[in-house]
């Protein structure tokens, strides 16, 4: 044919000739019969699946007609296709599907899966599929990213094959039967976000290997049979879903990344208090503990979580008194406290109908009495049974029933002697008994739900045991006569200070607590009602690093009953400004080094909570040692808030920042609204090291470039050249650099290189480990214990 097809055209043909006309004439045939060959062969083995699987009903339009990746008959979304060949594959069956059939094979039935050898996505839930996953086979499909086989009947140990499937992405194998240990070498996946294997009957302890997962999203081994400790998973800071519930794990509490929104723990064996850092978790919406063994004080913080929506306690031991005026987050729907040993008030915010909220509060010792309560002995009691009260009230309770025993023994021995005896001895018990009973405050002292560490302190006690969660009064309305009585009518013996904030008063209450009094003047005229989502923002500025509100009074105009002026009352703080205690000192004595990155640590709480802590977050503060202020603890406080109701009011702004004018790039930019502070930071660091005023941009620019060559140079000596004389030899050369560092990064001119509120908080932290070390000490200079091995995220949840 191609002969004659060169006589046609009047060519001389020559055997390669023939072959190139064969070639051109021919490629365009082969390559759709290959195409067609390759489709056949697909849509073959997906007509075989759906018979092995019994014709289920998400694929009864298919036929032997049927392309599975072209044709107005394709049945995507079931099968989607990438060029000629399957890459999904989604076959989903009505809950309670029964079992296949006795003739299906699983192993069969993943030999026909094995001839999509690009599939990608295989997700076939409530199918009807059992037996045991046929590893061999399985391996075989390596594009594997997502597999799904939920709610079958497949049995046994997961197969070891599965690791070879280094591309998974999600594993979900939830209400099957698989039994068998949790693998290790799950923790080989470098690309896993989901592992998700509720409702088997998987046993034994948690691999380590799973703290290696550092994609990991969602980890969901609810309803198993597992036991032991839980992995450390504070590496994992992507991690969002952690459900655990219903196994035999504990005791201690896990150690997570604040990434988390879901910690699912119920029906486990954990036991002991819950860590501090949990009151860190800012996008926790979901809390569920319940039915463990915790003890120890509740943290009232957990109600009022910035994102917290779901909390349920419920069957453990938590101790603590619940006070009226503790504060809750306004989304949180669902709570559950019942069967603990809680005393005092249910808090106002969860209490009646109003409240919107399910809550449960039933088989405390609260005086709530909606709910069925205990009387207070039982909560008393049991808290000694569990060992949450101090030792000493336990003996006590010990002597006295020893005391008891002894006096009913008298008691049958006077009865044989004489009637009147025994009356005597009898009156007589009861008097010593009412003699050795505690008193009842003490015990209540011990269940109120403040953290040991605070108790600890005798300089504490009395004031937190008056005071609430916070050592403060609770927020409060104030009438204009309550402040006028506080400041002798405003007189200029209380005056403070003026600024564009305001004027600013000392005033005494009646309690007598002394109080500072913003006053400010306001210039357009508005009712009350305008100023509520303001006054909202403003009482939740409560935290032990911040100068707190304490509440806010209106002044109206007669003629209108229009607001005219806003009195805001703060906690006033006595011991001086970071600034004076830094560069001047106070009563001749400046803070020590430990003493320094104590309070910067105090700082960068604060500038955390102002961030995160509260929403919407305050950016752009201000923040200058003379807006931070030391107590009679040296705790340091900040003092100035961009608050919007004073932005919104006043024409004349201070800046982006304190020393905001010093960096003017930053100004009007509000994506880098939380590196303005970060800068603030810096020059507060940068005061707290060289123990010199900053007050201008030449003196920034000069301290810093100093700061840069000691940084850069390899002699301690020159580094400390730079510090504050006052603390010079007391000054570890490793704290010193840390400090150093972590200062010339917040003073960066680039906003995006400098560093998170986070990062700060590591390094300082850090800084006051190593300077205890050197020290001899045994804990940080902020009193908690910091290892130099921990990675930032696990130090900062633990602080």
């Amino acid at each position: 044919m191609s002969k004659l097809f060169c006589r046609m055209a009047g060519f001389r043909c020559s055997a390669a000739s023939v072959l190139l006309v064969l070639l051109l004439v021919c490629s365009a045939d082969v390559l759709r019969c290959a195409s067609q060959q390759v489709r056949s062969s697909q849509a073959w083995s997906l007509l075989r699946l759906q018979r092995l699987l019994g014709d289920p009903p998400a694929l009864a339009g298919w036929n032997n007609y049927t392309d599975p990746c072209y044709g107005d008959d394709a049945p995507s979304p079931t099968v989607v296709c990438y060029g000629d060949s399957v890459t999904q594959l989604r076959v989903s069956g009505a809950p309670g599907t029964p079992p296949l059939p006795r003739a299906f094979s699983l192993d069969s039935f993943f030999t026909t899966l094995t001839r999509l050898p690009d599939l990608r996505v295989l997700s076939l839930s409530s199918v009807g599929l059992w037996g045991a996953l046929p590893g061999p086979k399985l391996a075989r499909l390596r594009s594997l990213e997502i597999i799904d086989l939920s709610s079958n009947f497949l049995y046994g140990p997961l197969p070891d094959e599965l690791a070879s499937l280094t591309q998974l992405q999600t594993l979900v194998l939830d209400h099957n039967m698989f039994t068998g240990r949790v693998p290790p070498w799950l923790g080989g996946f470098p690309r896993l976000a989901v592992l998700s294997a509720r409702n088997n009957s998987l046993s034994g302890p948690l691999p380590e290997s799973l703290g290696d997962l550092v994609d990991l999203r969602v980890l969901a081994l609810s309803s198993n049979s597992l036991a032991g400790p839980l992995p450390d998973l504070a590496a994992l800071t992507n991690l969002q879903v952690l459900d655990v519930g219903d196994n035999y794990l504990g005791p201690q509490f896990p150690a997570l990344g604040n990434k988390v929104s879901t910690v699912v723990l119920r029906n486990n064996r954990f036991t002991g208090g819950l860590p501090a850092h949990v009151s860190s978790y800012h996008l926790l919406q979901r809390l569920d503990i319940a039915h463990n063994r915790f003890v120890g004080p509740l943290p009232p913080s957990l109600l009022s979580l910035p994102s917290i929506r779901y909390l349920d306690v419920a069957g453990n031991r938590f101790t603590g008194m619940l006070f009226s005026n503790t504060s809750c987050n306004d989304g949180l729907d669902f709570v559950d406290l019942s069967s603990n040993l809680l005393t005092g008030t249910l808090p106002a915010c969860l209490a009646g109908e109003k409240s919107g909220k399910n809550v449960s509060y039933a088989m405390n010792c609260l005086s709530n009495r909606s709910q069925r309560q205990h009387p207070y002995a039982f909560c008393r009691n049991e808290a000694l049974a569990v060992g949450v009260l101090p030792r000493k009230h336990k003996n006590r309770s010990s002597r006295k029933a020893i005391v008891a025993g002894s006096v009913v023994a008298g008691v049958i021995a006077a009865a044989m002697v004489a009637a009147f005896l025994v009356v005597f001895a009898l009156r007589r018990a009861d008097r010593r008994n009412a003699v050795k009973r505690p008193p009842r405050r003490l015990v209540e002292h011990a269940s109120n739900g403040y953290p040991s560490k605070l108790l600890s302190d005798a300089r504490y006690i009395s004031q937190a045991m008056k005071l609430g969660a916070l050592g403060l009064p609770s927020y409060r309305s104030f009438s204009l006569e309550e402040l006028e009585a506080a400041t002798n009518n405003f007189d200029t013996s209380a005056f403070m200070d003026e600024g564009c904030h305001g004027q600013m008063y000392k005033g005494k209450l009646n309690d007598p607590t002394l109080v500072a009094i913003r006053c400010l003047k306001l210039k357009r005229s508005h009712s009350s009602h305008n100023f509520t989502r303001h006054i909202e923002l403003f009482a939740k500025l409560r935290h032990r690093h911040l100068v707190s509100a304490l509440g806010h009074c209106f002044e109206y105009y007669l003629e209108d009953s229009t607001v005219s002026r806003l009195f805001l009352v703060f906690e006033y703080v006595t011991n001086g400004t970071l600034r004076s205690n830094v560069c001047e000192g106070v009563a001749g004595q400046k803070l020590t080094w430990t003493q320094r990155i104590s309070a910067a640590i105090g700082v960068a709480k604060g500038i955390q909570f102002l961030h995160a802590g509260i929403i919407p977050g305050l950016f752009a503060n201000g923040l200058k040692t003379t807006n931070v202020l030391l107590d009679q603890n040296l705790v340091a406080k900040i003092s100035s808030y961009n608050l919007p109701i004073i932005s919104e009011n006043m024409r004349t702004e201070m800046g982006a920042g304190g020393y905001s004018s010093l960096s003017k790039e930053d100004n009007g930019r509000a994506k880098d609204g939380e590196k303005i502070d970060i800068y603030d930071f810096g020059v507060i660091l940068l005061e707290i090291i060289s123990g010199s005023p900053v007050t201008f941009q030449k003196d920034v620019d000069e301290i810093k470039d100093k700061l840069q060559t000691s940084a850069t140079s390899d002699g301690a000596t020159r580094r400390r050249g730079i510090v504050d004389p006052a603390v010079r030899r007391a000054c570890c050369d490793e704290s010193l650099k840390t400090m150093i560092e972590i200062c010339m990064r917040c003073l960066s001119l680039d906003p995006t290189k400098r560093p998170s509120i986070e990062d700060v908080l590591w390094n300082l932290q850090f800084a006051a480990q190593v300077q205890d070390a050197w020290r001899g000490d045994s804990q940080s200079s902020d009193g908690s214990a910091v290892s130099p091995s921990h990675t930032p995220q696990s130090v900062l949840n633990a602080s």
